[in-house]
């Protein structure tokens, strides 16, 4: 899978995520554009255009739900991949999450290696 020209958004409150897994996604060849809430999601999304989107559900201003929810509802998002990425692991957030419009949804803790190679299949299927 070449990642070159492939941009992910991760939007995530916790700073250490964030850096993680910009830090495993840019020595992958992604480029990485991060958001620290709900809003800077939405605003970052727009100005980018990222190939995907790894959203927290748990953040503030908007959550991750409503930041999808609000994607989808935009042309220019219908065929963006969103992967929700959050510690909520019950039945009924990962239904919610796949209903707002998610393509994955992966539970909190994951090491980086396994969540790469979860980007890098949800890319080879989608193209």
């Amino acid at each position: 899978m070449d990642a070159k020209g492939l941009k992910v958004l991760i939007a995530d409150d916790e700073p250490d995520i964030l850096e993680i897994i910009q830090y495993n996604l840019k020595k992958e060849g992604y480029t990485v554009v991060t958001a620290k809430d709900g809003d800077e999601a939405l605003t970052k999304a727009k100005q980018e255009a990222p190939d995907l989107i790894i959203l927290d559900i748990m953040m503030p201003k908007k959550n991750g739900v409503e930041v999808c929810e609000i994607l989808r509802t935009q042309p220019a998002f219908k065929e963006t991949l969103i992967i929700f990425l959050t510690a909520l692991s019950d039945e009924s957030s990962q239904i919610k999450g796949l209903e707002s419009g998610a393509d994955d949804y992966i539970n909190k803790p994951i090491s980086p290696k396994v969540l790469l190679s979860r980007v890098n299949a949800i890319f080879r299927r989608a193209h």
